[in-house]
């Protein structure tokens, strides 16, 4: 039953000729499945409708071969042949009453065509807009521009024959062709496209204007822009060309879809914003328009969501990380099960896979991108004849196999060594700015805290001995595993040891609560997250201190979450001094010496009085090679990082795949559908 408080947020908007049934709207995202794996991407989305959103929309869809993304696996709609999936799609999203919505692009010097061939098209002679791809973009001349426009809308017509309710036109993110038409930086043009505003605007209004003449009947038509850019030399900004924008071209489209530009301040992870954080640049937009406005900010607050509303900032409240977190967060608001949703942390994730190409997986969702290869729904699972199930470990693997097995009907026992449930998740989430990482515990606990057919223990650190005479039909061991001191990681893979006047330690020593003080030096041989919060606990405790990688960045991985220049500007801010492509040569006395990675010739030495070594870890797996002596090993899984040590998102996975091997599911390694490739 909806909440009184929550109705507004279930009333129907009209956007033109289409109305949305309520006011959640999934925007667009990439899933990573693209053309090539149709049927995985259709099932994603319809999950999204199952689960109430009234809009759920396609990724960017390419309009032809010169807006080819290369590695990046986006949508197309080149010809009459991509019609079909995408009518599939559409007829799948609206049996549950929502509306479909498409984005049309083309990604002007963000392109890279190496699959197609074609040059890269843009406003001027410019590299394209990545480092690592050598190529440049051709100035597109007048017949050029009529040649996007009249592919734009022949690609609009297309969507229209699929049924799509939404056309977009794309204009966001530093990655469309009209967003380089507008801005100062990749536009260098003279004539009537380039120079004033108004020049800068003229093919963006003209597409608009197309895309109206072509499908306006039917479907609406939506702009998706940014009316703010964070990082670059003649941005756009809200309180100047960003509104100006939107004042000139108010009335246009049927609907206003707003954020920021580039995509890493667009998708901003938990530990450099807050919930809501584009509001600042974005909340003008429903003032200067009578069309309606969807906004993102990574919203979980259902709270935070009716204010927007009522508030008059917003007319929907658009999500995409929060809609894979949860594909069911609406209907669970609809049914006064606030407490039922799980929320987004803002890891990023699922933006690290898109620069892999691979199908996105979530944290908090581990059934993400598995609707239609595994067969696997967020809110569903095969009842199967309860067996009493004992689980050691209520860590993130430990917590979600306990949740998974319990809603199979399973006795479950669970027991946890600490007073809290959570494991790693606590200690991180302790650590700056992962505070929201903690939603992982909270969503498991809470859950299992209301189930009948859960037991949960807690201080309990259960030996071999006990654990076999529990009398559990089955045991899951999920007992983690522990930062290593001897200086083994990505790059150094033999033990070294450590003289024993050095003070080294691991994160497991700094999250335990170890203090420091003096000169403390980070060797970050893991290249993730870990290392450079390291650095900034050493620094806010008032520490000299220096963070070495042999990576030719700092916190490398987290790139894939963009997070990497913010980790470095914050870094910098607190006088860490940092140093790239340095590996670990030495310990000599109360110095530690570094070699360059590339010739072995030594280049640094550094003296400490502490030094955090962040490289691999152990899987603690003691408990389970001494239990194969006392039970049958059929009856026993090891799960989570216990079992390979990794990603939170990893641990929670694990521990839901392995409840659901218990159950009977047949998980294999070539289990899963795949979608079939016609060969002529």
């Amino acid at each position: 039953m909806i909440d009184p408080r929550h109705k507004i947020l279930f009333e129907p908007v009209k956007i033109g000729p289409v109305t949305a049934p309520n006011r959640f709207y999934a925007v667009p995202h990439a899933t990573g499945h693209g053309h090539t794996q149709p049927n995985g991407s259709i099932a994603l989305r319809e999950m999204k409708a199952e689960g109430g959103w009234g809009v759920v929309s396609m990724q960017i869809t390419e309009i032809g071969p010169d807006a080819d993304m290369a590695n990046h696996p986006m949508d197309r709609i080149w010809s009459d042949h991509d019609v079909p999936h995408h009518a599939k799609q559409v007829e799948r999203i609206k049996q549950h009453g929502s509306l479909s919505a498409i984005e049309l692009a083309h990604g002007g010097i963000r392109s890279r065509n190496l699959s197609s061939g074609l040059p890269v098209l843009g406003p001027s002679d410019l590299p394209v807009l990545r480092l690592e791809v050598p190529a440049q973009g051709r100035a597109m001349d007048l017949s050029d521009i009529h040649e996007f426009r009249k592919r734009h809308k022949q690609a609009a017509v297309r969507a229209k024959q699929a049924g799509y309710d939404i056309v977009y036109v794309y204009a966001a993110h530093d990655l469309s062709l009209l967003s380089h038409f507008l801005s100062k930086r990749t536009n260098q043009r003279i004539d009537e496209y380039g120079g004033s505003l108004e020049n800068r605007v003229r093919l963006l209004k003209e597409v608009l204007t197309d895309t109206k003449e072509a499908v306006g009947d039917k479907c609406a038509v939506a702009i998706r822009f940014a009316v703010h850019e964070t990082s670059y030399a003649q941005a756009m900004r809200f309180d100047g060309e960003g509104r100006d924008v939107v004042e000139m071209l108010a009335e246009i489209p049927d609907l206003w879809d707003v954020n920021i530009a580039g995509w890493p301040s667009d998708s901003a992870s938990s530990r450099f914003s807050e919930e809501g954080f584009q509001l600042e640049f974005t909340s003008f937009v429903k003032q200067v328009t009578s069309k309606p406005v969807v906004g993102v900010g990574r919203f979980t607050s259902v709270d935070k969501m009716v204010s927007l509303i009522k508030g008059g900032t917003l007319d929907f409240i658009g999500a995409a990380r929060p809609s894979i977190a949860d594909p069911f967060l609406p209907n669970k608001i609809k049914e006064g099960r606030v407490e039922d949703i799980r929320e987004c942390i803002g890891c990023n994730v699922c933006v690290s896979c898109d620069a892999y190409g691979i199908p996105v997986r979530c944290t908090q969702n581990p059934t993400i991108a598995e609707e239609w290869r595994r067969g696997w729904h967020p809110e569903k699972i095969t009842k199967v004849e309860g067996k009493p199930v004992l689980i050691v470990g209520g860590g993130p693997a430990g917590m979600e196999a306990a949740l998974t097995l319990a809603r199979s009907g399973h006795q479950v026992t669970l027991a946890e060594a600490e007073k809290v449930l959570g494991g790693r998740v606590n200690k991180e989430s302790a650590l700056p700015g992962l505070s929201a990482w903690a939603r992982v515990r909270y969503y498991r606990e809470y859950q299992l805290q209301q189930m009948a057919n859960v037991e949960i223990f807690y201080g309990q650190a259960l030996e071999a001995q006990e654990i076999a005479e529990f009398g559990a039909d089955h045991v899951f061991l999920a007992t983690g595993s522990t930062w290593r001191s001897d200086m083994v990681g990505s790059c150094l893979l033999s033990p070294v040891d450590t003289p024993k006047d050095v003070r080294l330690l691991t994160p497991d020593d700094i999250m335990n609560g170890t203090k420091l003080s003096g000169s403390v030096v980070i060797y970050d041989d893991e290249h993730n997250y870990m290392g450079s919060l390291m650095a900034e606990v050493a620094a806010v405790q008032g520490c000299k201190v220096t963070i070495v990688t042999p990576h030719p960045m700092i916190a490398a991985w987290t790139d894939f979450t963009l997070d990497q220049p913010k980790i470095v500007k914050k870094l910098t801010s607190l006088g860490v001094d940092w140093r790239v492509n340095e590996e670990f040569e030495a310990f000599e006395g109360s110095s530690v010496h570094f070699a360059c990675a590339y010739t072995g010739e030594r280049k640094t030495s550094i003296a400490f009085d502490s030094l955090i070594f962040v490289g691999a870890r152990l899987p603690n797996n003691h408990l389970a090679t001494e239990l194969k002596k006392h039970m049958p090993e059929e009856n026993l899984s090891v799960i989570g990082d216990a079992l390979v040590p990794g990603l939170i998102q990893a641990a929670v996975y694990s521990g839901h795949r392995m409840a659901r091997v218990l159950n009977g599911e047949d998980l294999s390694q070539a289990d899963f559908k795949r979608d079939k490739i016609e060969v002529l």
